[in-house]
C-alpha cells in the first residue's frame, strides 16, 4: 500500500492512483514549496545559494532534446499532426510497452505528485497531472503551472498525465529511440512520458504542445508569446523563440505581466498557460533586467548557474549558455492573477537575425503578420538546444515550431481572423544583430530595442512617416523616440555597403526558399513577403 503524504489525501486520489496502476512506496501530493526545497536539499539534488533559491545541475542535458519527442500515430493523430523533422511518428504498441516499464520501474520507489491546471482562463483550462522522481522537479511544476485551491485539490480530475521519471533510460534498440532520452506524447491516452533526461523544460513544453494542438478545434489561438498589460488596460503580445528578448522585454517596470511564454487567445481575450516564469540568466544584470533579477529569491530554481563561494555568477557559462531560472508569476511586482487580459492592441514579433540585415523595427500588414507568423524567422541561439555553439538562422514557422504539432496554416488563419477582428497592430522586431553578422557586428542594445517596443506600445509610432523597403517588403519607421534615427536603416550601420547588399538579398531569398514548403497558400499572403530580385 502507498504511503500519501500533503495537503489533501482522500478516497479520490488513492482510487485515481489505482486506476493508474503505479505502486510507489511515498508519494508526496502538492507539497508545499519550503517542503519540496528542504527535500531537494536532503536527497543532496540541489543547494541552496546567496539569494535563497535552490540551484540545480541537470547534468549532461540543458536544453530541449528534439531529436528525441515523440507523437504516438493513430487515428486522431494521423491527418492532423504535421509530420516531419519536428514532429517524429512513435508507434502506438511501443508507447504502450515503455509505459508499463517506467511504472514498474517506479514500483517502491518515492515519487512526487502536483496536481494542477494548464490555463488561466477557467473555462478553457485542462487540469494535469506530473509525477516525478526528483522533489526540485515538482517544484519546477508546482512554480510554473497554476497551482488549485484546497477545493479544486480535493476534486481534481487530471486529464493529462506527465510521467517525467529522470533515472529511467530506454534502451533504443528496444524500445525503438533514437537514444537513452525521450519525450513521448499520447494524445489518445493523455499521458507524457519523459526518461533520461533532468531538464525540467521538457514537462512544460510537452504541456504546451497538446494545449497547441486541442485549442483550434475550439477556435482559440493557441500562442508561443509572451503577454503584458499597461495601465489603460490595453494588452500586448510578445512572440519570439528563446534567447530574442520576449521574456525581458515584456517584463516591463511601467506594465504588468501576464506571462511569459505560451497563451491562448479566445474570444474573451488572452489567458496564460501558466503560474510561472522560466527566463534565461545568462549575462543577467540587475540594471538590465530587475524584475527577473529580483525573482531569484527562496522558492526560486536556478538551473545550471555556476556557483563561485555560494553566489550565483551569471556570466559564466561553462556549464551552458542556456541557465534559467524558474519562479511563479506573483514574484514578479504587480503581475495580473489570474494571468488574463483583454484583446491585444499590440502585437510584437521578435527575431534574432544573426546576419545583421533586417530593420530593427517594422509594420506588418495582416498578410505580412500571416507570412512572417509562419516563417518565424530567427536566429536559434548558444544552449537553447543541444549542440548550438553560436548562432544559426534558422525559420522556426509560428515562432514556435517545437511546440505547434498542427500544420502552421491552420494557427495562421487564426491569427488573420483575430488581427481583423480586433484591430490589433503588428510589428517586426530585430533584437539581432546590427553593424554586420554574428562575429563582425554587435547585438542591438536592449536599451534601443526596449524603447521601440515602448514606442509601439504608447501608438508613438502611429502617426510618423514610413518608408517602404522593397527587397524585404516592410514598412520602416523613419524616427523613433530615444533611439538613434541612423540604426533604423540597417545599411546605415554596415561599414561595408557592398557586403550588406549581398547579405540583404541572401535573407529574402532564404525567406522565400523557405515559404515553398506551404502550399495553397492565398496569394496575398505570398506577396506580402520579401521579394525576388534580378
Amino acid at each position: 500500500m502507498t504511503n500519501v503524504v500533503g495537503p489533501i489525501v482522500n478516497d479520490k486520489f488513492f482510487s485515481q492512483l489505482q486506476d493508474f496502476k503505479i505502486n510507489p512506496s511515498t508519494l508526496y501530493r502538492n507539497l508545499l514549496v519550503e517542503d519540496l526545497v528542504k527535500t531537494a536539499v536532503n536527497l543532496n539534488e540541489g543547494v541552496i545559494n546567496s539569494t535563497g533559491s535552490l540551484s540545480v545541475n541537470t547534468g549532461k542535458y540543458t536544453g530541449r532534446s528534439p531529436d528525441d519527442r515523440y507523437i504516438v500515430y493513430d487515428a486522431k493523430t494521423r491527418d492532423t499532426v504535421d509530420w516531419g523533422k519536428i514532429n517524429h511518428q512513435f508507434p502506438s504498441d511501443k508507447f504502450e510497452k515503455i509505459l508499463e516499464k517506467m511504472k514498474y520501474f517506479v514500483d517502491g520507489k518515492d515519487l512526487f505528485v502536483f496536481d494542477g491546471f494548464v490555463g488561466a482562463d477557467k473555462e478553457n483550462r485542462l487540469a494535469i497531472r506530473i509525477i516525478n522522481d526528483h522533489a526540485w522537479q515538482s517544484l519546477f511544476a508546482r512554480q510554473l503551472f497554476i497551482r488549485p485551491s484546497k477545493e479544486e485539490l480535493e476534486n481534481h480530475e487530471p486529464e493529462f498525465t506527465v510521467m517525467c521519471i529522470n533515472d529511467f533510460k530506454a534502451i533504443p534498440e528496444v524500445d525503438g529511440t533514437v537514444s537513452d532520452v525521450f519525450i513521448l506524447i499520447d494524445l489518445t491516452r493523455k499521458i507524457v512520458l519523459i526518461g533520461g533526461t533532468q531538464y525540467a523544460g521538457e514537462m512544460k513544453k510537452s504541456m504546451f504542445a497538446i494545449m497547441n494542438f486541442l485549442l483550434p478545434e475550439r477556435d482559440i489561438f493557441p500562442m508561443h508569446c509572451s503577454a503584458n498589460i499597461g495601465k489603460n488596460n490595453d494588452t500586448a503580445l510578445f512572440f519570439g523563440l528563446s534567447g530574442t528578448g520576449k521574456t525581458t522585454l515584456s517584463a516591463d517596470p511601467n506594465r504588468r505581466l501576464i506571462g511569459d511564454d505560451e497563451h491562448g487567445w479566445s474570444n474573451n481575450g488572452i489567458f496564460n498557460f501558466e503560474g510561472g516564469c522560466y527566463a534565461k540568466c545568462i549575462n543577467l544584470s540587475q540594471e538590465a533586467e530587475p524584475e527577473i533579477w529580483n525573482a531569484i529569491k527562496p522558492g526560486a530554481v536556478l538551473e545550471n548557474v555556476v556557483l563561485v563561494g555560494g553566489k550565483p555568477d551569471y556570466d559564466d557559462n561553462k556549464l551552458t549558455e542556456n541557465t534559467r531560472v524558474a519562479y511563479p508569476l506573483d514574484y514578479i511586482p504587480g503581475a495580473v492573477i489570474p494571468s488574463i487580459g483583454g484583446n491585444p492592441k499590440v502585437i510584437v514579433f521578435l527575431t534574432a537575425d544573426a546576419m545583421g540585415v533586417l530593420p530593427p523595427i517594422s509594420r506588418l500588414t495582416k498578410e505580412g503578420a500571416m507570412y512572417h507568423f509562419m516563417s518565424g524567422y530567427t536566429s536559434k541561439l548558444a544552449g537553447t538546444e543541444r549542440g548550438i555553439k553560436e548562432p544559426k538562422s534558422v525559420f522556426s514557422q509560428c515562432f514556435g515550431a517545437p511546440f505547434m504539432p498542427r500544420p502552421a496554416s491552420v494557427y495562421a488563419k487564426i491569427l488573420g481572423e483575430k488581427i481583423n477582428k480586433h484591430n490589433s497592430v503588428v510589428y517586426l522586431v530585430n533584437t539581432g544583430w546590427s553593424g554586420g553578422p554574428y562575429g563582425i557586428g554587435k547585438r542591438i542594445k536592449i536599451k534601443y530595442s526596449r524603447a521601440m517596443v515602448t514606442a509601439a506600445l504608447t501608438g508613438a509610432l502611429n502617426n510618423i512617416k514610413y518608408r517602404h523597403n522593397d527587397l524585404f517588403n516592410l514598412d520602416i519607421p523613419t524616427e523613433v523616440p530615444d533611439v538613434p534615427e541612423e540604426i533604423l536603416d540597417p545599411k546605415n550601420t554596415w561599414s561595408d555597403k557592398d557586403s550588406y547588399d549581398l547579405s540583404a538579398k541572401e535573407l529574402a531569398q532564404m525567406f522565400i526558399e523557405n515559404f515553398k514548403k506551404f502550399e495553397k497558400v492565398a496569394p496575398e499572403i505570398l506577396n506580402s513577403g520579401p521579394k525576388p530580385t534580378p
